[in-house]
């Protein structure tokens, strides 16, 4: 499944953004306090909704009143979240809205609409195969049966708490399809806090161990599960490492006799490996997104923010095209950068750029400036573009 667009409304500094057309992977520059972390923020806050419940979420960023834009009214303005995407039913490729609708009640965090809605057939509008305000909608269990007509189909009323998703409950079902199709979605992202402390030391060796988790806590633990299941792959992670990191020549997921796991590093110059506590910061981080990039199962989304921090400039354009491959595989990516370099490596469809204006943000496509676009079919590259002040607004006043 991969997210056609994307509306925002009173969400932080995206007053009214509407984005369409995303691509497979996309790269977003921005001046600091432009709105970049706001805007994959988005995507976290959906799935701390679906992990918890929308009070929770909001909690987490300062409550209802922090999170809605400057200058609304929290008593009648209301935050808007809409997403369009593709997905497969009957073999058919569909273009589901997702919609949600977010206000206060006396102070209280309420889902105000929440919908679900596609195309049955080639004409007509979309229908509606979840509808929930406040806690109380339906859900349709035949949404596939083609053959009926809208009125025929079955809905099932369903109550909820206020302040939780209806995706949340129905999607654990597999008769609500539509519902059960986007929460595994949801359920799937990974946006990427990762933190080298945390990816640094010995590990339990019980816990996740099939993707990299969003802190790189679990990282010996994914190393081991790549050595051991998927030996090729792992291989393959090694030699670019090998290429990338002078000095490294191979990497242990090393069980301890006391039952905890470490990564040990060998250097080619010394016979004795050495504990990852002692190897750098880009060591690590390398072989952290090398494993995340080189998962057997890309996640359906994967943000990452300023992936050049602690790596050596040079090695941006191998890992933007590695991002890219990811992306190729079904695991639709977005970046955000401050490195020319990386931004070098992408094509006219990929970027974008944000403008803060106002106090609010609006977003830029570089597909859609002439100049840009006719620089580039000239063979300049968009890092050098940005640099020359060629991405209008961008730069900090």
């Amino acid at each position: 499944m991969k997210i056609e667009s994307i509306r925002l409304q009173n969400f932080k500094a995206f007053q009214n953004i509407h984005v369409k057309d995303l691509p497979a992977f996309l790269i977003v520059v921005g001046a600091n306090g432009s709105g970049k972390s706001t805007l994959f923020d988005v995507f976290g806050f959906l799935h701390d909704c679906l992990k918890t419940n929308v009070r929770q979420a909001l909690d987490k960023r300062g409550r209802f009143r922090e999170v809605l834009s400057r200058g609304c009214n929290p008593e009648q303005d209301n935050i808007l979240i809409e997403l369009q995407y593709r997905m497969k039913i009957t073999g058919i490729d569909r273009l589901v809205t997702y919609s949600l609708e977010i206000g206060e009640v006396s102070g209280q965090p309420v889902v105000q609409r929440e919908l679900l809605r596609y195309k049955r057939g080639r004409y007509g509008s979309p229908y509606h195969f979840l509808n929930f305000s406040k806690g109380e909608g339906y859900a349709i269990t035949n949404e596939e049966d083609f053959n009926k007509a809208d009125e025929e189909l079955d809905r099932e009323n369903q109550k909820v708490a206020p302040d939780t998703l209806a995706i949340k409950g129905l999607g654990q079902f597999e008769r609500f399809k539509a519902a059960n199709a986007f929460r595994q979605l949801i359920e799937n992202w990974h946006v990427s806090d990762f933190h080298i402390s945390a990816a640094r030391g010995r590990k339990d060796a019980a816990g996740i161990v099939e993707h990299l988790s969003e802190s790189g806590e679990n990282l010996p633990l994914v190393a081991r599960y790549l050595h051991e299941q998927y030996p090729e792959v792992f291989q393959k992670i090694l030699s670019i490492m090998a290429k990338r990191v002078p000095g490294i020549s191979s990497v242990e997921p090393k069980l301890m006799d006391d039952g905890y796991l470490t990564l040990r590093f060998q250097d080619g110059s010394f016979k004795t490996p050495f504990l990852d506590r002692y190897v750098s910061d880009g060591t690590i981080k390398m072989f952290a997104y090398l494993v995340l990039l080189h998962d057997p199962n890309p996640h359906p989304l994967l943000c990452v923010e300023e992936p050049e921090n602690q790596l050596y400039p040079q090695l941006m354009a191998e890992l933007a095209e590695e991002f890219r491959s990811y992306a190729n595989r079904g695991g639709q990516v977005f970046v955000s950068t401050h490195s020319p370099d990386f931004l070098n490596a992408a094509e006219l469809n990929e970027v974008c750029w944000l403008v803060k204006k106002n106090g609010f943000t609006e977003i830029h496509r570089a597909k859609e400036n002439a100049q840009i676009a006719a620089y580039m079919a000239e063979g300049d590259q968009l890092g050098y573009l940005w640099k020359q002040g060629f991405f209008d607004g961008v730069d900090p006043q």
